[in-house]
């Protein structure tokens, strides 16, 4: 039952989340060690492209792997008919498409705006709000564009997600203590995921072009935080990592006695 989510869909969720990482987290550590920190108008472009294009294909990876887990629960008996390696490949590879896709139209409604004065970046990575917020035209309609684009891509995948969970949970009342335990056990790494992924998504995004200042702190949660956590939160319930953490404690608590 589990051959698309841990041979396939998982696994690419994993290398998504270290390269969304790695587009904003290396410049913050750069930062931190040099006094004047720059970066071209090209590398601006390419890092919004980049990081556009990781955290987008997250969001779909995300909403492919709900799917995934409601035929799981709902429809169990016909889950390897439905979820085949062929479905589980497309749902991927559909996930990236629409990533680029996404990135590339993010990016081109960037690049063809006038900047001018100072260009000094209120953020510490190039993001959409803070280069509207250095545009020498009106941007009101490039940020209505924006919300469509992104804000609602977030919004939408948010809502078939919870509707997705909403039906597991109910489907769930005919089960018995035993099922509903392994399905709720298999259901709440995702749920956790998904709150603390698409919350401060949604914030930053589903709203007209302005900056706040807790724009930078709710930033580093999604973009640093989550990814690191997801290993971790997928990890520890996979129960052989569980077995193998036992022993090890159990190993050492008995070196310390002895």
């Amino acid at each position: 039952m589990d051959q698309c989510r841990t041979g396939s869909v998982s696994c690419y969720l994993a290398f998504v989340d270290m390269c969304f990482s790695s587009v904003t987290a290396s410049t913050l550590i750069v930062d931190f060690f040099v006094e004047r920190k720059t970066i071209s108008f090209d590398g601006c472009i390419a890092q919004l492209f980049v990081f556009h294009f990781f955290g987008c294909t997250e969001t779909f990876l995300l909403t492919v792997m709900a799917y995934d887990r409601y035929i799981a629960i709902c429809k169990p008996l016909h889950y390897t008919c439905i979820m085949t390696r062929c479905v589980c490949g497309s749902l991927v590879m559909a996930s990236w498409v629409g990533g680029f896709l996404h990135s590339i139209a993010q990016t081109l409604l960037i690049i063809q705006l006038p900047f001018c004065g100072p260009n000094e970046i209120d953020h510490y990575f190039c993001d959409v709000h803070p280069l509207l917020k250095l545009a020498c035209t009106d941007t009101f309609p490039v940020g209505i564009m924006v919300i469509v684009n992104t804000g609602m891509i977030s919004l939408i995948c948010f809502v078939v997600l919870v509707v997705s969970y909403v039906i597991i949970l109910v489907s769930l009342r005919t089960r018995s203590s035993e099922g509903r335990r392994k399905a709720l056990s298999t259901c709440a790494s995702h749920i956790a995921v998904v709150i603390i992924f698409f919350g401060p998504l949604i914030f930053m995004y589903l709203r007209p072009s302005t900056t706040f200042s807790e724009d930078k702190m709710v930033t580093v949660f999604y973009t640093t935080i989550t990814p690191m956590l997801n290993p971790l939160i997928y990890t520890l319930r996979n129960e052989e990592v569980k077995n193998a953490i036992r022993k090890l404690w159990s190993r050492k608590a008995t070196l310390g006695v002895t």
